[in-house]
């Protein structure tokens, strides 16, 4: 597995790798849609560790969101360094995740969901 999560109830934290580029997306796409399928609907993706993301990068964190709509579960992004910041806010991505930058918060959130 390309990718770590550990589990906060009904909420995965999932930590992605320094690169999220070309080379590894396939990989980390599938972990993503794996974890999805198997029942884990609610991810915040944390991006603490990530420093480089390319086209291929982005189109994971969209596939994963669209995976989780698809069994009514939810992805929040988390801990963007200014770079990656810069790129999902330049492709409008922000429009579209829901960004947090403290972990308990992005956890609450999404248990919030869950429970209502």
């Amino acid at each position: 597995m390309t990718i770590s999560n550990i589990q906060y109830g009904n909420v995965d934290v999932v930590q992605l790798p320094q690169r999220l580029i070309m080379e590894n997306s396939m990989a980390i796409r599938k972990d993503l849609l794996e974890l999805i399928a198997t029942g884990h609907r609610y991810l915040v993706l944390d991006l603490g560790k990530v420093a480089f993301v390319d086209s291929s990068g982005l189109s994971v964190l969209v596939s994963a969101l669209k995976a989780a709509h698809k069994t009514s579960g939810r992805v929040v992004l988390l801990n963007l360094t200014d770079d990656v910041r810069a790129l999902i806010e330049l492709t409008r991505m922000h429009e579209v995740f829901q960004i947090f930058a403290d972990a308990q918060a992005a956890i609450d959130h999404l248990n919030q969901e869950v429970a209502a």
